[in-house]
């Protein structure tokens, strides 16, 4: 059965296993979340449940966000999240979704959005290689040749050039789940997720096995 939850990012560290071998890992702060909504096929048309995450002051929210909470008697979220589900058997509205939906050795595709880097050149955004630095070379780190002259007389489209990198959202699928902390309410995934400190993310059952 395929499960997910709402994080925040809080950082990372490393921990050692059994054998004294180093383990990098992210912490994420999950949940606890709760169900703010759930889709079913003859009302919405696909199987789903929406997840709420965070504290929010009732002044923060607009008025279709508070009805969509005071409708089901539920204290308002800052963050939602809809996330399909095979079967939503047993899931109902209200119910708290907490960091232990996950246990250590099972595998976690996490979604988040990237940190931005602003405007790059396409050394940096695209790994391109420079020119000779040499001072007669008069070509440095620009993008390279725009296409042919006369025919066909165009940019092809998808031309790798500079531009706004990072910023995007991004799924790193088949993390780790190392250890789940419930008194802090915490899970740790080997390796690297999307975002910078404090970003949202989503988390979810690894839709494919790694090899």
């Amino acid at each position: 059965m395929k499960k997910a939850i709402i994080g925040r990012k809080l950082g990372m560290t490393q921990i050692f296993d059994q054998n004294g071998v180093v383990i990098p890992v992210t912490v994420v702060e999950a949940g606890p979340c709760v169900v703010a909504q759930v889709k079913t096929v003859e009302k919405e048309g696909y199987n789903a449940v929406q997840l709420g995450f965070g504290e929010v002051k009732d002044k923060h929210i607009n008025k279709p966000e508070k009805g969509h909470f005071t409708k089901n008697n539920l204290t308002a979220k800052k963050h939602l999240r809809e996330f399909r589900l095979d079967s939503i058997e047993g899931i109902k509205v209200g119910d708290e979704v907490k960091a232990d939906v996950f246990a250590a050795g099972e595998k976690v595709d996490v979604q988040g959005t990237s940190k931005g880097k602003g405007f790059q050149g396409v050394i940096k955004r695209h790994g391109q290689s420079r020119g000779p630095m040499g001072h007669g070379s008069m070509y440095h780190r620009r993008p390279g040749s725009m296409g042919p002259t006369s025919t066909p007389g165009r940019v092809f489209k998808g031309k790798k050039l500079p531009g706004q990198m990072g910023r995007v959202t991004v799924t790193v699928q088949n993390l780790d789940v190392v250890k789940v902390d419930m008194d802090k309410n915490v899970i740790l995934i080997k390796g690297s997720v999307p975002g910078a400190k404090g970003a949202i993310l989503k988390i979810k059952s690894a839709v494919r096995a790694s090899k």
